[in-house]
């Protein structure tokens, strides 16, 4: 009776492993694939308008093509003709092309 019990109990054991053996865990390429099916979408940063007469130039270089030798070139020019009337003005400096403006439109303000 013993012996009937630990070949029952051996048997279970030898099925558990042989289940467990079948299932494997899932290689780096279905590790990958689900990763890539799994893209979050562009991360979209909620920028207020920049008054362009009272941004920095930290401020200014937030602005999409802005960098920093612009933004310096943008507070010079206002800083030798005054504040801006319009913002469409931002593209009488020099180093600011129309583009730039186009893609800022709505980012920027005059006050």
């Amino acid at each position: 009776m013993k012996t009937a019990r630990w070949g029952g109990a051996l048997g279970m054991l030898l099925w558990c492993l042989a289940v467990g053996a079948e299932a494997k865990p899932p290689s780096s390429e279905a590790t990958a694939e689900d990763k890539s099916q799994h893209k979050p979408g562009p991360v979209r940063v909620i920028v207020s308008k920049i008054n362009i007469n009272e941004a920095s130039k930290t401020d200014l270089m937030q602005l999409n093509g802005v960098s920093a030798g612009v933004a310096q070139k943008i507070i010079a020019y206002r800083e030798a003709h005054g504040r801006f009337k319009r913002t469409q003005d931002l593209a009488k400096v020099d180093g600011v092309s129309k583009d730039v403006f186009e893609k800022n439109r709505g980012r920027i303000t005059v006050k």
